[in-house]
């Protein structure tokens, strides 16, 4: 099992980037290939899938990006090239809040990843994830005391906040919350 591989990149896809080490050239999925520059060296942390039809290295920049990954593949239902988007396009802190919260609307913004998927994730990952250097987004602080100043109840507040969008501007939360309250 390979751990990382330290050398400079040589080619660069949409999906993938080719690492050179020792004149060979290694083909590493990446969630980001062009966060990479062409001819810099850069260490690379690798997860190694051998599958009956293939051998596949993925690759992070971050120790933190490879063990979210590695939490999110052991998801029953998905593998590596679904986990791999999420890291590209959501926050590792953004994805660890809303499986804490049960945000289902944030979990499924991520490519293929519908309402079944995003329950399978929380059902098997809330209260399971502790990845160092990892801060929780604490950013519904501001809309539970809104909800509160209102006169709503800590439990109502509890069900709702989950279900809104962490990525809202405070006043869009608000909104959002608040229609939830209504129904």
């Amino acid at each position: 099992m390979y751990n990382y591989i330290l050398g400079k990149i040589k080619e660069q896809t949409a999906n993938y980037i080719v690492v050179e080490c020792n004149n060979i050239g290694y083909q590493i999925y990446v969630a980001n290939p062009y966060s990479f520059n062409i001819d810099s060296e850069y260490k690379i942390y690798l997860y190694e899938q051998i599958t009956e039809d293939s051998h596949s290295l993925f690759g992070f920049k971050e120790i933190v990006e490879k063990e979210m990954f590695l939490k999110l593949i052991s998801v029953k239902g998905i593998g590596p090239k679904m986990a791999l988007p999420m890291l590209a396009t959501g926050s590792i802190s953004g994805i660890v809040d809303a499986i804490e919260r049960e945000n289902i609307l944030y979990l499924k913004k991520f490519p293929k990843i519908g309402e079944k998927v995003a329950k399978q994730i929380i059902l098997d990952l809330k209260g399971k994830i502790n990845i160092t250097g990892v801060a929780v987004d604490n950013s519904y602080e501001e809309l539970i005391e809104v909800l509160k100043g209102l006169g709503y109840k800590e439990k109502d507040i509890k069900e709702v906040v989950g279900k809104v969008d962490n990525s809202l501007t405070i006043e869009n939360q608000i909104k959002e919350a608040l229609k939830l309250m209504l129904r």
